[in-house]
């Protein structure tokens, strides 16, 4: 996957039967989806692949324990069918993990047991194991720096974990290697029209300011929380139909909580579910939700956020981590569909919504990242009447993704997020001088990941590398900003840039770390 390679087959390419805005789940899987069919696909994405949101998730594939408190079943089968693809399909990404819910009073154990009784069986033959009754003793074993005082047992269930950054990536190789162009850094600047209905787009590439006018049969909003500026490119009236809520994580080092379980706590103040997560040697606490009026690229925790998450998890754990603790934090900005009535986001349903404009403009919204696949599939059958193209079958069901490997973990250690690539990038690790040096002695990846992630995996960026390909930026922010020049060299040599580039690169990426790092007290 070569940016200039791309640029070449867009600057070839006459019209095409699908435009793809944005380069983020939604977007990512509705490519591969349209590539599968057969149709000629594009996808422009005005940063980098997964920016958003959709590296800013709890990395977890799982039906949803608090949609079934809720009541919507339909959606927690679906996830759970989901989830079961998503193993088959991308097992060197996605793995099983046993979650414990502890229990304090006497009536958790029975009442948490049966609904995840209900969870086993909506899983079907897609399931991950059965959910059962832990004694106190086996709840400890599980969690062994869980706070005993009180403890009552806990109940153990399982759903899948993954790295989402990593998933994007493999989406947009998937999509490649299925033939279509997928772009990173070109913004779209405009819809083209002729009369009321919409025939392409018109797009900048950020990176070498060159304008252009595209053709396509349909083109398809798939920005998350992005979706009501581009609804609003199509036309200026349109009402909002994304109600913004911001999700917080930290992430603390594992003395916090070792062992191989995570805990899930049913409920918190605000409604949600909390959740504590082994993640790459890292311990990821999550989420808030708050609403939130602007949408940004980067949003900003809150003090009052991360408080929420330090009391809370601190009720669980026998050490209280502080402030002090956390290695990094970060947000994300979920993109709910507006409902008619008042109630706060986290009662807001995560399904998603395929909507078609006046204009022919399709706009999938809301959803999550279990589910991409089969919003991607809704989404295309939408598109493919709107723009007359044949109705071809969805192929995404069976599809292996980018990096397919069955036994990767055991295989490729250290790179087996990498999955059936992990021998190439072993193999430019050891052709690259020093390659094999680690970018930080706090972090697990080497100066030749950064070469192969320039050279194989379209990043361009110092951010695009350690927050995106490689996950330093979410392990440890510190770290991070230490190992940047030397990423940034090294990302230089590769693009033939200059000093003044490394510079300014420096100087955006540390602007970005410092907002992974906790806000003063």
């Amino acid at each position: 996957m070569n940016r200039i390679d791309m640029l070449a087959r867009l600057n070839e390419s006459g019209e095409w039967d699908v435009i793809v805005i944005g380069g983020g789940a939604s977007g990512l899987g509705v490519a591969v989806d349209s590539a599968s069919r057969g149709f000629k696909t594009l996808l422009l994405e005005q940063g980098d692949f997964g920016q958003g949101t959709s590296s800013r998730s709890t990395k977890l594939v799982h039906g949803g324990v608090r949609y079934l408190q809720q009541g919507n079943v339909s959606l927690v089968t679906e996830a759970l069918h989901e989830r079961g693809l998503l193993f088959k399909n991308a097992p060197h990404l996605v793995h099983n993990l046993p979650f414990v819910v502890p229990n304090y009073d006497w009536w958790e154990g029975p009442f948490y047991g049966i609904g995840l009784k209900v969870y086993d069986v909506l899983a079907g033959n897609l399931g991950l194991g059965p959910s059962r009754h832990l004694s106190v003793k086996e709840t400890l074993e599980h969690i062994p720096t869980l706070e005993p005082d009180g403890l009552r047992g806990g109940t153990i269930y399982f759903d899948g974990q993954f790295d989402d950054a990593r998933l994007a990536i493999n989406l947009a190789q998937t999509a490649a290697d299925l033939g279509a162009v997928v772009l990173n850094y070109v913004r779209v600047t405009a819809l083209r029209k002729k009369g009321t209905l919409i025939t392409g787009v018109a797009a900048r590439d950020e990176e070498n300011s060159q304008d252009y006018t595209i053709g396509a049969r349909v083109v398809i909003n798939a920005t998350g929380a992005f979706t009501d500026a581009i609804l609003q490119m199509d036309n200026p009236g349109q009402a909002r139909v994304i109600k913004p809520s911001q999700g917080v994580h930290i992430v603390l080092d594992r003395s916090f909580m070792p062992g191989e379980s995570a805990i899930m706590v049913p409920r918190t103040d605000d409604g949600r579910v909390l959740f504590a997560v082994p993640w790459h040697d890292r311990l990821l606490v999550g989420t808030t939700d708050e609403e939130v009026t602007d949408v940004e690229v980067e949003p900003i925790p809150t003090s009052d956020e991360i408080d929420f998450l330090l009391s809370h998890i601190a009720r669980y754990l026998t050490r209280d981590p502080s402030r002090g603790d956390i290695l990094s934090v970060f947000a994300g900005i979920r993109p709910l569909v507006q409902t008619r009535d008042d109630r706060g986001t986290a009662a807001l349903s995560r399904d998603h919504v395929v909507m078609v404009s006046a204009s022919g403009l399709v706009t999938i919204s809301g959803g999550k990242w279990t589910t991409y696949r089969k919003m991607a599939e809704d989404t295309v059958n939408q598109a493919l009447t709107v723009a007359g193209l044949p109705k071809m079958p969805c192929e995404t069901e069976d599809l292996r993704l980018h990096g397919w490997h069955q036994n990767s973990a055991d295989l490729f250690g250290n790179l087996q997020d990498y999955g059936s690539d992990a021998l190439s990038v072993k193999q430019v690790i050891d052709e690259t001088e020093q390659g094999d040096r680690l970018l930080h002695p706090s972090l697990p990846y080497r100066a030749g990941e950064v070469v192969w992630a320039v050279r194989h995996e379209m990043a361009r960026t110092v951010a695009d590398v350690l927050s995106r390909r490689l996950r330093a930026l979410i392990l440890d922010a510190r770290a991070s900003i230490e190992a940047a020049p030397e990423v940034a060299a090294l990302i230089c040599a590769e693009l033939n840039q200059e000093q003044d580039w490394i510079d300014r690169q420096l100087l955006d990426f540390n602007a970005l770390a410092l907002r992974y790092l906790p806000p003063s007290e």
